[in-house]
């Protein structure tokens, strides 16, 4: 009873988490049961990186679903999301460092620096860890109104993304829908836009006896 009430009470909290350490379950479980035989590491890559992506843009449709719709439950998991997009940020990059480059600090540099599209992704890792670390209170408190100006980074961190997504691969379908998404909520952020799609809402709403 005291689960089934401490579910009715959180349960988008409850589902973020569920929905946030699938991929990484999923992940493990391929991997104990020998799933990756063809290439290991770029598998790993490629699965932690997309996960990443989703949440983190899950995490910028946080603010405009509870702005222009509403919807007050996704501010509560706002930070969650962010956090797990952080957790498979940096699991992309160490299976790029650890798995790939076996932590050769000789050969990493060269790579880093000379593979164009790894600069953006290791730049939107780095403000996600610097998000991650000033999530909490104690950060909110002590930064004051800075806090807001800081964490909204999230977007150049998307923005930086969906560029080393699109310099990785060959076929840009994927890696532009996510910045159709992304360019989408930046414009949903623009004072005359959110007015606009506030006023529809309620005329809409109006209209339903």
């Amino acid at each position: 009873m005291v689960l089934k009430d401490w579910l009715r009470r959180n349960w988008p909290q409850a589902l973020t988490h569920a929905a946030g350490l699938l991929p990484l379950a999923r992940l493990l479980w391929d991997h104990a049961r020998g799933a990756f035989i063809v290439d290991r590491v770029r598998e790993i890559t490629t699965r932690t990186g997309r996960t990443a992506l989703v949440l983190l843009v899950l995490t910028l449709a946080c603010t405009p679903l509870h702005t222009l719709f509403g919807i007050k439950w996704v501010l509560r998991v706002r930070r969650a999301l962010g956090l797990y997009a952080f957790l498979y940020a940096a699991l992309h990059f160490l299976t790029f460092v650890g798995l790939d480059y076996g932590f050769q600090l000789d050969l990493l540099g060269p790579a880093i620096f000379d593979q164009l599209y790894v600069l953006p992704g290791f730049a939107a890792g780095l403000i996600l860890l610097i998000l991650a670390l000033t999530s909490t209170r104690g950060w909110q408190k002590r930064l004051g109104r800075n806090w807001k100006r800081l964490h909204r980074l999230v977007y150049l961190a998307g923005i930086l993304a969906i560029v080393h997504f699109l310099w990785l691969v060959k076929d840009i379908g994927e890696p532009l829908r996510y910045g159709a998404i992304v360019a989408l909520l930046l414009l949903l952020r623009v004072p005359r836009l959110r007015e606009a799609v506030r006023n529809a809402r309620r005329s809409t709403l109006a209209l339903i006896p």
